[in-house]
């Protein structure tokens, strides 16, 4: 008998002194007891706490998922670290993390709770900086892409223009010059034919520079111009598999998913000495996934310092939450995969490769 008034004592007590907030409550919704750290932390006398419906106290846009919760608690679901909104008295909105339980033989519910306010406004300040340097990253990123389009649009349409101009000249002079020595023919010839290889390159740089087709085409038609053109300069068979939904990815996300690519084949060309590339792109559920496979003579991950390349394929993959997959081994190749999640969750899960 002492040893139950003991226990009873320690159970007063502690609900008495606790800082943390402890309430009975009914299955009607209202509080049939509460600890001085409710009424302290809500502001309201224990009479009005105990006399108005609990929900009335909940900020308005957390009563549907409290409601939800709630009734799953009511049906035998221990509720755990929940937390929600209320709005004290003098209407400051507090954050409070609960811990349930529903007694269905005594119709009441026990839950503790802990003030969490503190934790949830410095979450939202580092949440708002983060988008805030998105933002800025976003803005540099979108300012250098506008500055590669004015070059590449210089690069093509000026000094590839002067070039084809150079060469229309060069015929003319075999054209309207029939008396010209055939060595100095032979040479104007060579030159004709170095304008034009002029032009192609100036061209190629325009398109590695800033890609006009992937505003006009979209990102598969550029990806599959992309592989066709690697494999003319490589002499290494590339293709491609594109299965995803382009209307899933913003623009910024598609300039990158090229620009990883365009690294990773650049990387391929200058080191890896494969004979078969493969690229894929494709969707499952939320994500999309980007690979670009080779069967070169690879690397030892764990070993080697990353490459340049591969390093600004990192920092682009960063740039817009993708993770990033590096698999390689020595003489098996390298495989580099991208996932994006497009629900902007910074983690985007385990990546698989579709067969």
């Amino acid at each position: 008998m002492d040893n139950l008034m003991s226990s009873e004592f320690e159970l007063s007590h502690f609900f008495e002194g606790t800082p943390d907030l402890v309430c009975l409550a009914g299955k009607n919704g209202f509080f049939k007891n509460i600890n001085p750290s409710v009424v302290k932390k809500l502001g309201y006398s224990k009479a009005e706490l105990m006399a108005r419906p609990i929900h009335e106290l909940i900020h308005p846009d957390d009563r549907q998922i409290t409601r939800e919760t709630r009734l799953k608690m009511l049906e035998g679901e221990a509720l755990l670290n929940f937390v929600n909104r209320y709005v004290t008295k003098s209407g400051e909105i507090i954050w409070l993390e609960w811990t349930s339980i529903y007694f269905a033989e005594k119709d009441t519910v026990f839950a503790i709770a802990k003030d969490v306010s503190r934790k949830r406004l410095a979450e939202q300040e580092v949440e708002k900086k983060y988008y805030k340097f998105k933002s800025l990253a976003s803005h540099f990123k979108n300012t250098i892409e506008k500055d590669r389009k004015f070059l590449a649009y210089e690069l093509h349409e000026e000094i590839a223009q002067l070039a084809s101009v150079l060469k229309m000249q060069l015929d003319m002079i075999t054209l309207s010059e029939p008396g010209i020595p055939n060595a100095a023919s032979a040479k104007i010839e060579q030159s004709a034919a170095l304008a034009g290889l002029l032009m192609k390159t100036i061209q190629r740089i325009s398109f590695s520079i800033s890609p006009a087709m992937l505003d006009e085409f979209g990102l598969k038609i550029t990806l599959e111009w992309l592989c066709k053109e690697f494999g003319i300069l490589s002499a290494i068979p590339c293709s491609i598999l594109a299965t995803f939904d382009e209307g899933r990815l913003s623009r910024e996300i598609k300039f990158d998913f090229f620009r990883i690519c365009q690294g990773a084949l650049s990387n391929i060309m200058y080191h890896a000495q494969a004979t078969d590339v493969a690229i894929s792109i494709y969707d499952e559920l939320d994500k999309t996934f980007m690979y670009v496979r080779d069967n070169g003579k690879g690397f030892d991950v764990n070993q080697d310092k990353p490459s340049p390349g591969l390093k600004g394929i990192a920092e682009l993959a960063a740039s817009i939450n993708g993770i990033l997959s590096i698999e390689s081994s020595i003489g098996h190749g390298t495989k580099i995969g991208i996932a994006i999640q497009h629900d902007e969750c910074p983690e985007a899960g385990n990546i698989k490769e579709q067969h």
